[in-house]
């Protein structure tokens, strides 16, 4: 197949994850436990179509200018199109449509569950890279944000601001990043040079996810 690049490429986006279903001989691509993209192969291992999620109308525009991109095969043909697997499809495009299926998949789940697909709390912390997870700290997606470090019954002032406030998935994506609630929040055991390198990894974090599942 020439899309050698594919399975780096899609391994690479935060929360995915792969496996094999021998019944249809498809190798899936999912996020959040939901498959957003396969690539099908033949009795012999050799892929022969590319399977993702599209949005209707962008699949039927798709299907019109390329005849590589077939309606889903084994699929709803009306939101998955099929890539035939010759290399006709240019890279580039083959590329944004990948992005754009796990954008969409990601786009029909709560935001709620987009962050533990994710594996991010608002603020784009690791919660099981932290030592304080399901000890000090049952992780902000699952006590809505009333962590040990957040005033007395309410939520972290990032949680309240990303999430109940503007309705967000997180502080990824937004233009006031970095705004005075996180030094409202940084841990007083950091030096300035640390507290700075923990607020460009958590950025960095949320780097890659689809801005319309911010």
């Amino acid at each position: 197949m020439p899309y050698q690049w594919l399975d780096e490429y899609l391994l690479k986006k935060r929360g995915v994850t792969r496996d094999f279903q021998p019944l249809w001989n498809w190798i899936r691509y999912h996020v959040g436990g939901k498959m957003f993209a396969a690539v099908c192969l033949d009795r012999e291992g050799k892929p022969y179509y590319i399977n993702l999620k599209q949005e209707p109308l962008e699949a039927e525009f798709l299907r019109g200018q390329y005849e590589d991109i077939l309606p889903g095969y084994y699929s709803d043909r009306r939101c998955w199109v099929s890539v035939r697997t010759d290399g006709a499809v240019p890279d580039q495009l083959l590329r944004g449509m990948l992005d754009r299926a796990y954008g969409l998949m990601l786009g029909t789940m709560s935001k709620k569950a987009r962050r533990l697909a994710l594996g991010l709390t608002v603020c784009g912390l690791e919660c099981a890279a932290c030592p304080l997870y399901h000890s000090s700290c049952p992780g902000c997606n699952q006590c809505g944000g009333r962590v040990f470090h957040a005033p007395a019954g309410k939520p972290c002032p990032l949680y309240a601001c990303a999430v109940n406030k503007k309705h967000r998935t997180g502080c990824g994506g937004c233009a006031q990043i970095p705004c005075p609630l996180w030094e409202q929040v940084r841990d007083p055991a950091l030096s300035q040079e640390e507290f700075e390198a923990s607020l460009s990894a958590r950025l960095e974090n949320w780097k890659g996810v689809p801005e319309d599942a911010l």
